[in-house]
């Protein structure tokens, strides 16, 4: 009786460096590092060309950045920015683009701050609070999208960017003295929420280099529970099915119209992360003066880690590290920090065509492998011939 996996057992006992692809890893690595290198050259070229010493640009940011305190304040980035690529990397395996994480983490911060001014309960209850207020508020937000996505046709593009709009305006309206904001909260200018009780501030890490924030741990859990969604469970199965092809997976019995309101939701939910770290570890109120782009960076950050957990990681790092060292830049030496926006700008347009080329090289090179294992097979066939 003949094995029912074979194949499967014979790669198994392939050695380990057989079973590794290091061609596929290559040409994985290649798109992002060749997008790195060409961001640096553009703006070590406009450095130059605009007469200052674009080496002495990068060292400043590197022995800061390699510094202690610069590590930790990295890392504080990081974990923003690896929670907002974690929520737009999680549609784009769909194949949906949540454009509106910018407005449902803003939402979801500014009802998370109120709940923590006005409920006080013992830390261990008050942090699952907040942490559900802002998932429930993020998703539910970005379930519009969805809704209309499934049942009128609206590209989620359109209505998420709208969206943005909306909850900016929503905003406006709510926070005003006498309903999120107290009665007396100063200027119009400066209109905030009062500050959320000390049960609701998240645990950190006292370090050599400052504080870290304790929020990294909720980044790796993310992280963590996104690998074994996407890899290990039915439904992201069915996500990544629906996401390649919809017409498939419907035939296949997938509920398409679920797929998608659920998946914009699960985005939405971690959208609503975003704004919780500096929230709850280092400005205890949501104000007008909350720090925006948050969302748009984390779909940069997505794209250069090809959607995948530990790609995001590696390139919310780097996002994280331009910012912290870029911004020594102005005090260190006579740069511009607009230096840094152009890096980050670049490294996202050289990253899609840097995967375009390495995808059709990748192509061609699976050409050649199938056309000369053909040739082989059929020299073979024509010596059993002769032997014959």
């Amino acid at each position: 009786m003949t094995s029912p996996n074979p194949p499967a057992a014979e790669a198994a006992k392939r050695p380990l460096s057989q079973r590794i692809d290091l061609e596929r890893i290559g040409l994985a690595l290649a798109a992002p590092v060749l997008a790195v290198l060409l961001s640096v050259i553009i703006a070590g070229t406009l450095l130059a060309v605009s007469g200052r010493d674009p080496f002495d640009a990068f060292t400043i940011m590197w022995n800061y950045g390699t510094a202690s305190d610069g590590q930790v304040a990295v890392l504080n980035k990081a974990t923003v920015y690896y929670l907002a690529a974690a929520a737009a990397a999680f549609g784009f395996r769909m194949n949906l683009f949540n454009i509106g994480i910018e407005g449902q983490y803003k939402l979801a911060m500014m009802f998370a701050a109120f709940v923590g001014t006005q409920i006080d309960l013992p830390a261990f209850l008050q942090i699952p609070l907040l942490l559900i207020v802002a998932m429930f508020v993020g998703g539910l937000w970005a379930s519009i999208a969805g809704v209309l996505k499934v049942y009128r046709g609206v590209s989620e593009v359109i209505s998420t960017i709208m969206l943005n709009a909306i909850a900016t305006a929503v905003i406006g309206v709510l926070l005003v003295p006498g309903i999120l904001a107290p009665k007396t909260s100063g200027t119009t200018n400066s209109i905030q929420t009062a500050k959320i009780s000390e049960s609701s501030h998240f645990f950190s890490f006292e370090t050599q280099g400052g504080t870290l924030w304790g929020f990294i741990v909720i980044a790796v859990l993310v992280g963590v529970v996104f690998q074994f969604t996407l890899n290990r469970t039915r439904f992201g199965f069915d996500l990544r099915a629906t996401g390649r092809s919809e017409s498939a997976a419907k035939a296949s019995g997938v509920n398409v119209k679920r797929m998608v309101i659920t998946s914009i939701v699960v985005s939405g939910a971690l959208a609503g992360l975003v704004g919780l770290p500096e929230l709850m570890q280092n400005t205890p109120y949501f104000g007008q003066n909350v720090q925006t782009g948050l969302g748009f960076v984390g779909i940069s950050v997505a794209l250069l880690g090809r959607n995948t957990p530990i790609g995001i990681a590696f390139s919310a790092l780097l996002f994280a590290f331009l910012d912290a060292s870029g911004a020594q830049l102005p005090t260190r030496g006579d740069y511009p920090s607009e230096i840094i926006p152009v890096i980050q700008g670049t490294i996202v347009i050289c990253v899609v065509v840097a995967y375009e080329l390495v995808r059709r090289f990748g192509l061609k090179r699976q050409q050649q492998k199938v056309g000369a294992e053909l040739a082989a097979q059929a020299a073979a066939a024509a010596q059993k011939e002769v032997a014959a």
